[in-house]
């Protein structure tokens, strides 16, 4: 089977189905290609920083949302290791283009909105894209299932294992040496935990614990594995004994939220992040072909803007693909196939102009970010234990402080 589509969107996560909905608000259809049978919802929830929050009114869905999760009011960050009290910073501050906003949100719930929000039959799911192929102006899409898909834009939105990031010349991810291990934890009744961002870190492992609502807690552990930790990936009763026992000196309720987690709500997966030099210096797009999402940018959870920073690419790709597509033009046949070509390729490479800097910025910074709060020796220990604490809630918001826009186009 052959279809012809104008805009092919490749992964139904974040940065796919965002960019899906920008695309639609501004008038502009697109099929999103997704391997699995349904959404993705692994990971669970997702810190969304003040950044999200403008790209998701940006698409019209940040309202709703709101309704569904409370506010972090600030953060509590503190040693397992050194006995003393945790450091409070508030949320509740103003930053350079207006007050923050931070709320821990579910996955799936963000994923739904997005979803009920584009017309039926925009997501096309349980279609793997094996291969990529050159045709005139056009890129052929191969699917698991025999289909060929022609398109005049392909975007790959489809993760750290991305076909489309390795077609236009990125590298597979290279590992962080750490691994993650997250939960949710679902209270049933009100847990106590209040509105902060509880964070603790001791010597190679950090631990987070946000409420999402009253009754619910989306839980992270990352730790750097050793050979036997590898097993630990397929089995969920492994993973809450191993973090269990790895805690260290933490509160009693932080420990009592990975004890009531669901097995069916535990999951790991190794950290892993693109080498900054290469977003900076690299291909975001070739041709009529480019990236959003861990695609582009995969890094690791440790200033929590993975996620954040996937909003932001949908929001500036929409915008920046119909100032393209969207322009009338005087001329038919081929020099139309080849004028179009020209505009989307022109309008790729804005986006790749405004996401290069901020992609190798949040990069770095979340590297640095967790090297110092997992590392274990002397020099590392002095600057978790004096400097993290204090400084880390200050570096987290002004990483947040950052507008992509409205999809208005001239």
């Amino acid at each position: 089977m052959e279809l012809v589509e104008e805009v092919v969107i490749v992964g139904a996560g974040i940065a796919g189905l965002a960019l899906s909905l920008g695309l639609h608000r501004l008038g502009i259809r697109s099929l999103v290609l997704e391997s699995s049978a349904g959404l993705r919802v692994t990971g669970f929830a997702f810190t969304t920083w003040t950044n999200a929050w403008r790209a998701l009114d940006a698409v019209g869905i940040g309202h709703s949302l709101r309704q569904q999760h409370g506010f972090l009011e600030g953060l509590v960050a503190s040693s397992t290791v050194v006995s003393k009290p945790g450091r409070q910073t508030s949320f509740k501050v103003k930053g350079t283009i207006g007050d923050h906003e931070v709320r821990c949100v579910r996955r799936k719930l963000l994923l739904e909105s997005l979803e009920k929000e584009l017309p039926d039959g925009t997501i096309r799911y349980s279609s793997k894209v094996v291969s990529i192929e050159e045709s005139g102006y056009l890129k052929l899409v191969h699917l698991a299932d025999d289909t060929i898909i022609k398109t005049k834009v392909l975007i790959g939105c489809d993760g750290v294992n991305s076909v489309v990031a390795r077609f236009i010349g990125f590298k597979k991810p290279a590992f962080a040496g750490r691994s993650a291990i997250r939960g949710y934890a679902d209270f049933k009744v009100n847990h106590g935990f209040g509105s902060k961002f509880l964070l603790l870190f001791g010597e190679g492992v950090r631990s987070g614990f946000l409420p999402c609502d009253d009754t619910t807690i989306h839980w992270f552990f990352t730790y750097i594995p050793t050979g036997q930790d590898k097993e630990l990936e397929d089995n969920p009763t492994e993973m809450k004994q191993f973090v269990l026992s790895k805690l260290g000196n933490v509160p009693d309720h932080a420990r009592t939220c990975v004890e009531i987690t669901e097995l069916d709500s535990i999951t790991s997966s190794p950290l892993r992040f693109r080498h900054p030099w290469e977003v900076l210096w690299g291909n975001i797009s070739k041709g009529n072909v480019s990236v959003a999402g861990d695609a582009l940018h995969p890094m690791t959870p440790d200033i929590g803007q993975g996620g954040c920073a996937a909003l932001e690419d949908g929001v500036v790709l929409a915008r920046c693909l119909a100032e393209a597509l969207k322009k009338e033009l005087n001329v038919e046949g081929k020099e139309k196939e080849r004028e179009e070509y020209k505009r989307v390729e022109m309008g790729l490479k804005k986006y790749a102009a405004e996401r290069r800097w901020r992609s190798f910025e949040l990069i770095s910074t979340a590297y640095i970010v967790g090297a110092i709060q997992q590392g274990d020796g002397k020099i590392m220990k002095i600057l978790r234990d004096a400097i993290m604490a204090k400084f880390l809630a200050g570096l987290l918001l002004k990483k947040a402080d950052f507008d992509c826009g409205k999809l208005n186009i001239s």
